[in-house]
């Protein structure tokens, strides 16, 4: 991890996160929230929360979440890091930057979505002592038919 810095998200990056995304097999996308106007609103919303993962030496952006709050509760959103640049402490090091940006704005708890069907994904939230929570349903109800997923094969 010695040529990556972990650094707030700018506007300026989302071409870049949007061409990390696209890059992440299984990855769903949404047509409205995940545009360009979309992912700005979400920052403005939630300023100095979502955190990107650059490499030094390129200047390429390998890792991102977009992390924002209502409030009360954190919640992680398109957490993702480049799959050449797996298993070497990037998602932890921005999970963790995260929560203490969270942690600062008096934000005392964080959630997160994992498709059942993201092996990685889910192995990686447990192995790092996040607890599955099997004690409640999570309903969706579209108001923007749309809002379109795409899931990358």
């Amino acid at each position: 991890m010695n040529n990556i810095t972990i650094r707030e998200m700018q506007k300026e990056d989302y071409e870049a996160v949007y061409a990390l995304w696209l890059t992440i097999h299984g990855f769903g996308m949404r047509s409205v929230d995940d545009s360009e106007a979309g992912v700005h609103r979400f920052l403005d919303r939630n300023p100095g929360t979502s955190v990107v993962a650059e490499n030094k030496e390129t200047g390429e952006i390998i890792g991102s979440i977009l992390c924002g709050s209502d409030g009360r509760r954190g919640c992680f959103y398109h957490v993702c890091v480049r799959e050449d640049h797996r298993r070497r402490g990037i998602g932890k090091a921005m999970a963790t930057w995260c929560m203490k940006a969270l942690k600062d704005i008096g934000i005392n708890k964080v959630s997160l979505i994992a498709f059942k069907s993201n092996e990685l994904g889910n192995s990686f939230w447990h192995e790092e002592g996040w607890t599955l929570r099997e004690d409640l349903n999570y309903y969706d109800f579209v108001l923007n038919e749309e809002n379109i997923t795409r899931f990358n094969s």
